[in-house]
């Protein structure tokens, strides 16, 4: 940045000039924070106004899972609240004289309320939540993305060691897809209820070869049937179900003793596995799952939150950056344009030679050059701030100047601790910890289900069945009298639909039976292949746990140097520019006294603006190292004051 501020040859000029022209004309600069007068706030006031109730119009992320007593609800569509896309009040309040005046606990508390990678994070929330309720009902756990979105422009959470909280179990293979063991087991039943019913009507007209089987050529039967079932299933593997059947058979048979024939079924049968399927452990695993995934969910939120700060304060410390650098080189133009008319009276005098004032003239087309880099990078870091601040564009804020408020930072409580004590607090910090955690828990847990599925399957079942049959007496049986003189058209079945159903239940006509049914895979292959597969899974994930923690550690080590050198940098480049100011203030007097030219001034005004560049630019790199050692050990948030639950609802109700 600061090679960009030396004197150019004429025809680098010519071009740099022309860009000048071009870029002073769509933006102008933007001047200095204001004085703080009466009308106008101060950080302290803003702070305390925005500790205040959430502002009116500001809805909080909230949903929730469906749920009604009406007993129809559950086959009717659900939906969720629309996205609110609307800015918070609270970015138009910090709004004034056309400028956007902001610290950085105001981009902050924004980022908190309007950053659309939190606000598309905050969905996953509910969606755990779905992933739960479906396992609770015998699903399988579909699992929550929990990579840390960046969709934001700016910042460098990117490069400084951040990463995604993915375990790393699933790849693609060279020749397909590969798929995990997680889940593995053997099959859960669903836990919902179910109802069945059937009905139907049928008629049959049937040619009979001989009359003397049913005493007519042409056999007609009219069949009324209806049936129906319950089922259920259980966390222990039992399986309950009932079952009802009834028809009403009609025939133009003579030979038939009770026409329309009235039957009726009803069977309770229960079925226990006791090998494999049996127990909580087998049939509740993906219950487990998604209970920790949801817990994965609230640590992967919480290093989205991280991240997207930390992604803020970086585009903030960049913004000052260019401001700082805008204003430096606006002062070095005011210099090189003073200079440059007071040489044009010296010439009009015949005081200086001619070549001085175009020495003087290229010092200030440089400076304009200068200038219009500067505004174009402070340009381009207000619109990353703006856009990081924002959930939809706004006119009114398109073209709005960004002025930042805190031109420096505080003192940080990670500059000065030993690196020990930095890696200590981020393995008991560090969000990714937890969620590696939890995820090799899964996997551990996860043998249980599969190491299940090897047992043979053993099932006892029992069921109890009862029958009833009824009917009117028909008027057309046409069966005689026997030998014994009985006559075959007689019946004492109940004639009618209450008969019959109370003979159904009434123990008169039962079947009951119980049993064990055994199957055994001589071979077990696929269920061993399986099996195995899983412990070496297990495995992966222990390497991983432990390959994340060493990259967690190398991350703080990494952090604490950086901030150490970019602490040395600062020192040098304030030497430096107190070395130019002083150099500059010595060479101001000595053209005072005659002993140097304007052309001496002017080279050492530009040396001491470089100076100043370099010392901004080292004072950025300086507090976006702090932010980066925070984030390196997970406490950016308890740094920041950033709530939590404010950045889950959305509403900023503890201002940072």
């Amino acid at each position: 940045m600061t090679a960009q501020r030396c004197m150019v040859n004429t025809v680098s000029f010519s071009v740099l000039f022309a860009l000048c022209s071009v870029l002073c004309l769509a933006q102008a600069a933007p001047s200095a924070p204001a004085p703080v007068t009466s009308t106008q706030p101060t950080i302290a006031q803003q702070a305390q106004q925005a500790q205040q109730q959430p502002l009116a119009g500001q809805q909080a992320f909230r949903i929730r899972m469906p749920h009604s007593r009406n007993p129809f609800a559950a086959y009717m569509p659900s939906t969720a609240p629309p996205v609110d896309l609307k800015n918070s009040p609270r970015l138009y309040d910090l709004m004034r004289d056309g400028k956007l005046y902001i610290s950085l606990r105001d981009a902050i508390a924004l980022a908190i309320e309007n950053n659309l990678d939190l606000a598309y994070f905050r969905y996953n929330f509910p969606i755990a939540q779905t992933d739960l309720a479906r396992t609770k009902a015998g699903g399988v756990a579909n699992g929550v993305d929990t990579n840390i979105v960046q969709s934001t422009q700016g910042g460098g959470f990117g490069s400084s060691g951040g990463g995604s909280t993915s375990s790393g179990l699933s790849a693609a293979g060279a020749g397909g897809i590969v798929t995990s063991a997680l889940g593995a087991g053997a099959a859960v039943p669903s836990f919902d209820p179910y109802l069945t019913f059937q009905g139907g009507v049928d008629h049959t007209r049937s040619q009979e070869p001989t009359i003397f089987q049913y005493g007519v050529p042409i056999l007609e039967t009219n069949t009324i049937e209806a049936s129906g079932s319950f089922s259920q299933s259980f966390p222990l593997g039992t399986n309950l179900s009932v079952q009802y059947l009834g028809d009403r058979q009609t025939v133009n048979s003579p030979y038939e003793v009770v026409n329309p024939q009235l039957y009726a079924q009803f069977k309770a049968e229960i079925n226990q596995p006791l090998l494999a399927g049996f127990g909580l452990a087998s049939n509740e695993r993906y219950i487990h799952i998604a209970r920790r995934n949801l817990d994965i969910t609230n640590y992967a939120f919480e290093a989205q939150v991280i991240a997207t700060v930390t992604q803020i304060e970086d585009i903030y410390w960049n913004l000052v950056d260019a401001y700082e650098d805008e204003q430096v080189s606006a002062r070095s133009l005011d210099f090189a344009r003073q200079t440059l008319s007071d040489d044009q009276k010296q010439l009009d005098l015949h005081a200086i030679p001619a070549l001085q004032v175009m020495q003087d003239e290229t010092a200030v087309a440089t400076s304009e050059g200068n200038l219009t880099v500067a505004r174009a990078n402070l340009r381009l870091y207000e619109l990353q701030m703006k856009n990081a601040l924002t959930k939809t564009d706004d006119a009114t804020i398109d073209e709005m100047p960004v002025v930042p408020l805190d031109l420096t930072g505080a003192p940080d409580p990670n500059a000065n601790k030993p690196i020990a004590q930095l890696i200590t607090e981020a393995e008991k910090y560090r969000p990714e910890v937890h969620v590696y955690q939890e995820q090799a828990q899964i996997q551990q847990a996860n043998l249980k289900g599969v190491n299940s599925e090897l047992l043979p399957t053993l099932n006892m079942y029992a069921f109890y069945l009862g029958a009833g049959i009824g009917g009117p007496k028909d008027p057309y049986c046409d069966l005689g009298i026997a030998s014994n003189g009985v006559n075959e058209c007689a019946s004492d079945l109940p004639t009618g639909f209450g008969g019959m159903f109370e003979n159904t239940f009434n123990y008169s006509s039962p079947e009951y039976q119980v049993g064990m049914t055994l199957n055994i895979n001589l071979r077990n292959r696929v269920v061993k292949a399986d099996q195995f597969r899983a412990v070496l899974q297990y495995r992966q994930s222990q390497i991983t746990y432990e390959e994340n923690s060493k990259s967690i550690r190398f991350d703080v080590r990494n952090s604490q140097f950086a901030l150490e050198q970019a602490k040395a940098r600062v020192q040098a480049a304030q030497q430096a520019r107190d070395l130019a100011q002083r150099t500059f203030d010595i060479t101001k007097q000595e053209q005072q006294l005659g002993a140097k030219s304007s052309y001496d001034v002017l080279s050492a005004e530009n040396l001491l603006a470089q100076a100043e560049s370099a010392y901004d630019d080292a004072e950025t790199n300086f507090e976006k190292a702090k932010v980066d050692i925070d984030r390196a050990t997970g406490e950016t948030l308890q740094i920041t004051g950033v709530s939590i639950d404010d950045a889950k609802s959305g509403v900023v109700t503890h201002m940072p």
